[in-house]
């Protein structure tokens, strides 16, 4: 059973790192020109190597935010172990639909340390609103200042903002009172006994003792400091912008201009478009959606060029980095464990 999941891991991110390379080949031999060689044969190397540690400081700020915001919980893991949580999920990111396995593998790794899992989840999510949080007033802002106004870019900012607006609605009033949490576990429990009523019993209590952790960590959260909430905010912010400045020492390697502001925008809008669950790791989506903003400004001689660096770092570096801490996770951890 492990090594089936294995394998479907390994295919998955085959398949991804498949889609990736051929629409980034794709997008090179449109735009390909005697120039677009020239440019790569005359790339400053060292812009190229800022690249790969602004995608590591990208890994270590999100680690070090994890880190606070489970201190806030009253709970404490080392720096080391929340990067490894991170590096980790980014490979099951990279290869599921709107990178949505990263999220329970976080849960499951802080519930080995001792978290349960309703306060695991909170601080998961909490990530994820701070992330939402952070599109949905950036994106509109940068549209205005860049003058980068594509009805592209309005659509996905409308979009986006209303159903961050919605899902919160929803979450507070699903928690707002404990007894919608018991009529929450009532109803599963009447979907789960035509199986079993022992086992629908179980299951009800273990929903409902996680679900109302989960409501009083989501409690405990919200009622942080300000000061504190201003430090979370403020890495979320950073964490992204240091990944946003990537395409920018891409293009500074390929003797281009930078675009800061208009390449910020962009990337803003390719994070969002990339939330879409079609393919792993939105591979295709995000080559695409990066070659229509970026031919906006960028000559089309680097524009292939761009796309393939900039997926190779920030998407195939993702998986092989995570791949290798996914094997040392299991090595020490679980196959250890089976030997003793």
């Amino acid at each position: 059973m492990e090594g089936n999941k294995k394998s479907r891991a390994v295919k998955t991110a085959v398949l991804g790192i498949l889609i990736s390379l051929v629409t980034s080949i794709a997008i090179l031999k449109l735009t390909e020109t005697s120039l677009t060689w020239e440019a790569v044969k005359t790339a400053n190397i060292y812009y190229l190597f800022l690249a790969v540690i602004l995608q590591a400081m990208f890994w270590f700020l999100w680690a070090f935010r994890l880190r606070e915001v489970v201190q806030f919980l009253n709970h404490e893991i080392s720096f080391g172990y929340a990067l490894e949580m991170t590096i980790a999920s980014m490979f099951l990111a990279a290869i599921t639909p709107s990178s949505a396995g990263g999220e329970p593998l976080r849960i499951k790794m802080l519930s080995d340390r001792g978290v349960n899992v309703g306060s695991a989840a909170a601080a998961v999510l909490a990530e994820r609103v701070l992330d939402s949080i952070f599109f949905a007033t950036a994106l509109p802002g940068f549209i205005l200042i860049s003058d980068f106004s594509t009805r592209f870019g309005i659509e996905v900012t409308v979009i986006f903002a209303t159903l961050l607006a919605t899902f919160l609605f929803f979450l507070y009033q699903l928690f707002k009172k404990p007894e919608r949490v018991e009529k929450l576990t009532e109803y599963i429990y009447r979907i789960f006994r035509r199986f079993s009523e022992r086992k629908a019993h179980n299951f009800q209590d273990y929903i409902k003792k996680e679900l109302f952790a989960f409501r009083d960590a989501a409690i405990q959260l919200s009622r942080v400091s300000k000061l504190n909430l201003l430090v979370l905010f403020s890495l979320t912010v950073a964490l992204w912008t240091v990944g946003f400045m990537i395409p920018s020492a891409i293009l500074l390697a390929l003797g281009s201009e930078p675009f800061f502001l208009l390449s910020y925008t962009s990337q803003l809008i390719i994070v969002v478009v990339s939330l879409i669950p079609l393919t792993p790791g939105s591979s295709g989506i995000a080559e695409a959606s990066m070659a229509y903003l970026y031919s906006r400004f960028v000559s089309n001689e680097i524009l292939g060029i761009l796309v393939g660096i900039w997926r190779f770092v920030t998407y195939i570096l993702n998986i092989i980095v995570g791949l290798f801490v996914n094997i040392r996770i299991l090595k020490s951890r679980y196959l250890s464990n089976n030997n003793s």
